[in-house]
């Protein structure tokens, strides 16, 4: 048995077609569970036609809902990055004391030292 090149880029597209649209998917589930402006008897019925017409489900979801998935993603992220900050013990200030530290001891130039401070000032 053998297969030819053409046999095997055809099911190689398939599988990166299968395994994109899981991905997919599974991303629009999760955003959905993820949307607070969504009542649950909404969600229920999401789910519902996700389960008895995924493509239709999916691509309704995406029109409908996904021009703020991008922004519900970034702020949910910024979220975990403020929570892990204060977990950790993060403050601006310990950052500029190590700048400091690293702009004397000679290991970064003075423009290094601007870029890295003006960071430090914005993400604080």
């Amino acid at each position: 048995m053998s297969m030819s090149l053409g046999e095997f880029l055809r099911d190689a597209f398939i599988i990166f077609m299968l395994v994109t649209w899981f991905w997919l998917m599974i991303t629009v589930i999760v955003d959905l569970f993820r949307h607070d402006d969504i009542s649950g008897f909404k969600k229920v019925l999401w789910v519902i036609l996700f389960g008895v017409l995924p493509y239709i489900g999916v691509f309704a979801y995406l029109i409908f809902h996904g021009h703020s998935m991008g922004a519900r993603s970034i702020e949910r992220a910024s979220r975990a990055r403020d929570e892990l900050r204060q977990v950790v013990g993060y403050s601006v200030a310990d950052e500029l004391t190590k700048l400091d530290a690293l702009k004397v001891a000679g290991s970064i130039s003075d423009e290094e030292y601007k870029a890295l401070r003006a960071r430090a000032l914005a993400a604080g």
